[in-house]
């Protein structure tokens, strides 16, 4: 994870994030329910997902957000599907009808991936975020989970 936040620009956070803020957001995650799904190798983590609430208010109560990452030296394994599937089928059976993807418009893997699993681009926010001197586009990727 603090490797992407130094190095990368699938996640728009700068500052590296302690053992203490890592075990106290897994711990918030479970406490509402909500899935933190993870892939690890030798008691190395190698991947990690999970999804929480979209934007507050009760209105997005059927709406949720996720994300995932993968170390570097662990990519195109497949971690990054079989992690993304699982929070698909998780949210669903949890109730959620829709989950959302915020991804960095440089991440074409990612956009792929996303693509081949059921989501659909449905907007684009031209220079929202800014990461290593660089102005970069946000793609929302969204996926029907259930009937309405």
């Amino acid at each position: 994870m603090n490797a992407e936040i130094i190095e990368g620009t699938a996640s728009w956070t700068e500052t590296p994030k302690s053992i203490s803020e890592i075990e106290s957001w897994y711990d918030e995650r479970l406490a509402a329910g909500y899935a933190v799904l993870v892939i690890a190798d030798h008691q190395r983590v190698c991947a990690y997902g999970s999804y929480g609430a979209f934007r507050k208010g009760e209105g997005y109560r059927e709406t949720v957000e996720h994300s995932v990452y993968v170390a570097a030296n662990q990519r195109r394994r497949g971690h990054g599907r079989r992690l993304l599937e699982g929070l698909i089928d998780h949210a669903a059976v949890a109730g959620f009808r829709r989950m959302i993807g915020g991804v960095s418009a440089d991440q074409e893997a990612s956009l792929a991936l996303h693509r081949t699993l059921g989501f659909r681009e449905a907007g684009r926010l031209p220079g929202v975020g800014v990461k290593h001197g660089r102005r970069l586009d946000l793609v929302l990727m969204l996926r029907v989970l259930g009937a309405d």
